[in-house]
């Protein structure tokens, strides 16, 4: 059985809007949109990788905060995906586009209107119903 691989993401929040980013034309799923964040390398907790991939992606030094969602994803011929959401309690920094084709901050019940990854798509439909308590540690 293959290892799962865990990816971790971040959930930005500032007046109501969450912060999604679109991949670069050229990358893997070019011009999906995603929340921020990546894979966890060997040795690195969820949330240092977190930490470690907003600085690469965004240009922002950020406070993890709790787990708010889970999911695991398989697909056929590749190793089960584990899918962490962060909340990010806060940082330092203006996020940039580093690593993004374009970042934006957008309503929650906006979000099914972007063409997001697939393994994003159960959390945003939750979060556009308003049954994602980004202030908790689980959804409801």
């Amino acid at each position: 059985m293959s290892r799962s691989i865990i990816v971790v993401a971040g959930v930005l929040e500032c007046g109501g809007r969450l912060l999604i980013g679109q991949r670069l034309k050229g990358d893997r799923h070019g011009l999906k949109w995603e929340f921020p964040g990546g894979k966890v390398e060997p040795g690195e907790t969820p949330k240092d990788a977190l930490k470690r991939e907003l600085r690469e992606e965004l240009g922002i030094d950020a406070q993890i905060g709790p787990e708010i969602a889970r999911y695991e994803q398989c697909v056929t011929g590749r190793p089960p995906l584990v899918l962490l959401f962060h909340r990010v309690e806060s940082y330092e920094g203006d996020p940039q586009p580093r690593t993004f084709q374009q970042i934006l901050w957008e309503r929650p019940e906006a979000l099914p209107d972007y063409d997001f990854l697939d393994g994003d798509l159960d959390f945003i439909r939750r979060l556009a119903r308003g049954r994602v308590r980004l202030t908790g540690y689980r959804y409801r």
